[in-house]
């Protein structure tokens, strides 16, 4: 009689421990299917909120790690932890549950970040006053052309005269758009190797005749800083103060473009500028470039 009391309090306990991992992992599932719920994710990803600090970090746990710094971004995007265990510990959730969306996303994170390696304004190694700055514009507020939301991130110069800053790409790439138009003036697209578009608009004029298919090297000189557009018809300057309007695209899995909020690329990215002869002067604008060699 005892054997069979024993029996079937095992049976019993074993019965216990299955549910609760069931329940455990139903739990799991709801859990991980909440954090990547459609527009709540792509809206995570749009704003990119990723400070320079916790960036650093990533690239860091990507070196001891099976995880990429992309995969940590992903993590820290969609359950706000930051510390690698907590993050893991989604991670490890998100392959075992949705790993083909995972893959997917990671796609996007890469097509924003891997890309980037210059801050797009250079400094002047001629005139220390000659400088930019820029805020957290993501959708403010914008009448022209209808009621909308601000989709990038201008960068205003200090010296508003246009024709004097020089614009860097950003990426190595290959020149998809150029031309002007209605909203954005003068403006050129560069398709980056990953896939990311980065657009740069309201330029002043270009820095040499470029083509679509034309390739782009990370650090080339673009053209220069101006305000053009908010005008039907070409060439409509003065509308607004001079500045770059920077903008980041990507494509999701079905291959539909949306934007990408630009501020927390461009933060990492100011202390990794370019050095150009350039100053007051328009005759001296387009001076010889001097590398940027730090870390």
């Amino acid at each position: 009689m005892k054997k069979q009391v024993w029996i079937w309090l095992l049976i019993l306990t074993a019965m216990v421990c299955f549910v609760t991992t069931l329940i455990s992992r139903i739990q799991q599932r709801a859990e991980i299917a909440g954090l990547l719920a459609g527009e709540d994710t792509k809206e995570l990803l749009r704003q990119q909120k990723i400070p320079t600090e916790m960036y650093e970090n990533f690239c860091k746990y990507e070196k001891e790690s099976e995880y990429s710094r992309y995969e940590y971004m992903l993590g820290y995007l969609f359950t706000e932890k930051s510390e690698k265990g907590q993050i893991e510990e989604y991670l490890k959730l998100f392959h075992e549950y949705r790993w083909e969306e995972m893959q997917n996303l990671e796609k996007s994170e890469q097509a924003v970040w891997k890309d980037v390696k210059y801050f797009p304004v250079p400094l002047s190694s001629k005139d220390d006053t000659m400088i930019t700055s820029f805020e957290d514009s993501w959708m403010f507020d914008r009448e022209y052309g209808g009621n909308r939301g601000h989709e990038g991130t201008d960068i205003m110069a200090s010296f508003n005269e246009r024709g004097h800053y020089p614009v860097v790409s950003m990426t190595d790439g290959v020149v998809e758009k150029i031309g002007w138009l209605k909203l954005g003036g003068y403006r050129i697209g560069i398709r980056s190797p990953h896939g990311g578009y980065f657009y740069y608009a309201h330029l002043y004029d270009y820095a040499r005749e470029f083509h679509e298919g034309d390739e782009i090297q990370a650090g080339e000189l673009l053209g220069f800083m101006g305000d053009s557009g908010y005008g039907e018809e070409e060439g409509t300057v003065g509308k607004f103060a001079v500045h770059l309007h920077m903008g980041i695209y990507v494509e999701d899995e079905k291959g539909e473009e949306f934007s990408i909020n630009p501020y927390w690329v461009l933060k990492w990215l100011e202390e990794r500028r370019l050095k150009y002869q350039f100053c007051r002067s328009l005759s001296e604008r387009t001076g010889c470039k001097i590398p940027y060699e730090g870390g």
